[in-house]
C-alpha cells in the first residue's frame, strides 16, 4: 500500500499539495505553503477561526491546559479551528439555539495529526481516541467537540458524562440516565444533525460533518495558521 501510495504521488494522481506519507502511508499536509495550495484549489477547504467568525461563542479548550484525560496541555493556544462548511454549519445551530436561550460551548475542533499520535500513545482505552493508522475526523477540521450552555447563566446543560470521560454512560445511546439528562442530549443531537452534523456512538459530544472525506488530513499547528 505504501509503494502505490508513493507511485500514486510521484505520476501525479494525487494532489500536489500533499506533503508526508507517514509510516501508515497516510496523506498528511503538514507545511502552511501546501495548506494554502489546498485552499487555493477549494476555498471551503479553509481552516477558520471559529471565535471570529461566531463571536458569541464560547470557547473552553481543555487541551490547552491540564484539565484533559491526558493531564497536560497539548495545545500551545486555546483556539478552536475548523473547514469553512463546518463553522458556517455551526453558526446556524448557534443561531438555532439562541432563540431558545441556548448555545454552544466549544471543547475541540481542528486537531493536528501529531496530536492525535500522542493521544493514542497516552490513552487507556483505546476506543475513545482515534487510532493514527487511519487519522482522526479532528484532523480534517470536520469533527467538533461540544455541548450546550443556558445563555442567562453561562452553564452547561447536564448531560450524561463530563467532557472527555471514558465511561459507558458517554454513549450517545446510552439509556440508563435521568429523564433530564436524555432530553439534553438528545436536543444537542437533533440541533448539529439539522445542519449535517453526526454524533460519534461513544461520545455525546463528539460531531462529525458530512462530507468529512473529501478533506485532508493536517498536521499543522495552531500558531501557524
Amino acid at each position: 500500500m505504501k509503494k502505490l501510495l508513493l507511485f500514486i504521488l510521484l505520476s501525479g494522481f494525487a494532489p500536489t499539495y500533499a506533503q508526508l506519507i507517514n509510516p501508515y502511508g497516510l496523506l498528511v499536509i503538514n507545511e502552511r505553503t501546501a495548506y494554502n495550495k489546498s485552499v487555493e484549489q477549494d476555498k471551503n477547504k479553509q481552516l477558520i477561526e471559529i471565535k471570529k467568525r461566531i463571536p458569541d461563542i464560547i470557547l473552553d479548550i481543555r487541551y490547552a491546559g491540564k484539565n484533559n484525560f491526558t493531564k497536560q496541555a497539548v495545545y500551545k493556544q486555546a483556539r478552536a479551528f475548523a473547514r469553512l462548511p463546518v463553522v458556517e454549519a455551526l453558526k446556524n445551530v448557534q443561531n438555532e439555539l439562541k432563540k431558545s436561550g441556548l448555545g454552544l460551548k466549544i471543547f475541540d475542533g481542528y486537531r493536528p495529526y501529531s496530536v492525535t499520535v500522542k493521544f493514542f500513545a497516552i490513552a487507556s482505552d483505546k476506543s475513545f481516541v482515534a487510532n493514527p493508522k487511519d487519522g482522526s475526523r479532528h484532523n480534517r477540521g470536520c469533527a467538533i467537540d461540544l455541548t450546550l450552555i443556558d445563555l442567562k447563566t453561562g452553564k452547561e446543560l447536564e448531560m450524561p458524562t463530563p467532557y472527555d470521560s471514558f465511561a459507558p454512560e458517554a454513549a450517545s445511546d446510552y439509556t440508563d440516565l435521568p429523564s433530564n439528562v436524555i432530553k439534553n442530549r438528545e436536543l444537542l443531537r437533533s440541533a448539529m444533525e439539522k445542519q449535517g452534523f453526526r454524533v460519534l456512538k461513544n461520545e455525546w459530544w463528539h460531531f462529525d460533518f458530512i462530507g468529512w472525506k473529501s478533506y485532508e488530513l493536517m498536521d499543522i499547528p495552531f500558531e501557524d495558521l
